[in-house]
């Protein structure tokens, strides 16, 4: 987020909604061949300005994104058991096993076989989309007026397990933005890595007494079964959470240029919310809120803990 802030910076959101759209063709056609002529109609500029302001907002050349993309999906297979090494290195544009072996050993440390068989957590390439950062980092920028954005809330229930949280700690971030400022971005590929996830990985704000001193309220954690005993990567943390019931907020989906806008509209209709009609009281020091990737397809989703009125807290 640092260097994204930088290169944000010189930029103008022209050029940002175009490299974004750079990035959804790779994605949409990651399975096929894709020329720089192609991304270069996507984004409207010349072949060599468009590889010029997709290396400088994203940090790799088109070919160097899409090798790592396909890497990254390689490397999921992989982990889950879906093909053997020479299938996963052929669907993923390799033309030999060799090649395939080379670059997964420079981008994941070890060959992919070895990763077949032990699935450790591994750094993922998971880039975020530039018009995103754009627009988060102009938030942080100007205040906006939430009033004139309609959505609708939809709230749910449910039950965490006693479970495990593996998480990564700031030093004093409140927040998103502040946690990779002091961290980076590093972490969240980390933890869509790990295969044990009860849950996709989420940002989260911690209840006080699970702080340790000098770290941060926000982190970034995915949880993970009680009986968790793998490894844990350099720099996390692993500790123990309660079972924890959830009022889950959904909002609905979104475009692009509402993103930050719908962020602030789910927080404000929470603000607002009484549990209480629900059959709950706010428990905050049950478990950690949480916030998952917001998404345009499927909206923003945050769940906070929560007690049935006529449960007592713990000891």
């Amino acid at each position: 987020m640092m260097r994204a802030r930088k290169v944000m910076a010189v930029h103008d959101e022209q050029t940002a909604r175009a490299v974004a759209r750079m990035q959804q063709y790779i994605a949409e056609h990651l399975h096929q061949n894709i020329t720089l002529a192609q991304l270069a109609h996507v984004a409207g500029y010349s072949n060599w300005h468009a590889a010029k302001v997709f290396r400088e907002l994203t940090g790799n050349s088109p070919a160097q994104y899409i090798r790592l993309l396909r890497l990254t999906g390689a490397a999921l297979k992989l982990r889950d058991g879906e093909d053997r090494v020479l299938e996963v290195a052929l669907q993923s544009h390799f033309e030999t096993h060799e090649g395939f072996t080379r670059a997964f050993c420079r981008t994941f440390g070890m060959p992919p076989a070895t990763y077949s068989r032990t699935a450790p957590p591994v750094k993922l390439f998971m880039p975020d989309s530039v018009y995103h950062a754009f627009r988060m980092l102009k938030r942080s920028e100007n205040s906006m007026d939430t009033k004139q954005f309609p959505s609708a809330v939809f709230v749910s229930t449910s039950t965490h397990p006693a479970r495990k949280l593996m998480l990564y700690r700031g030093k004093q971030a409140e927040d998103y933005m502040t946690y990779c400022q002091e961290v980076g971005c590093d972490m969240w590929p980390v933890l869509c890595s790990v295969k044990e996830a009860l849950y996709e990985p989420a940002g989260m704000w911690l209840p006080d007494h699970l702080i340790e001193p000098g770290t941060s309220r926000y982190v970034q954690a995915v949880e993970l079964p009680a009986n968790y005993a793998g490894p844990v990567p350099e720099g996390f943390s692993l500790i123990d959470l309660p079972a924890c019931d959830y009022l889950v907020f959904r909002g609905e989906p979104f475009l692009d240029d509402e993103f930050c806008e719908a962020v602030q509209v789910l927080w404000a209709y929470i603000e607002r919310f009484d549990p209480a009609p629900m059959g709950y009281q706010w428990a905050p020091a049950a478990g950690p809120r949480i916030q998952l990737s917001p998404t345009g397809e499927r909206g923003c989703i945050e769940a906070l803990p929560v007690r049935a009125l006529d449960s007592r807290p713990a000891v």
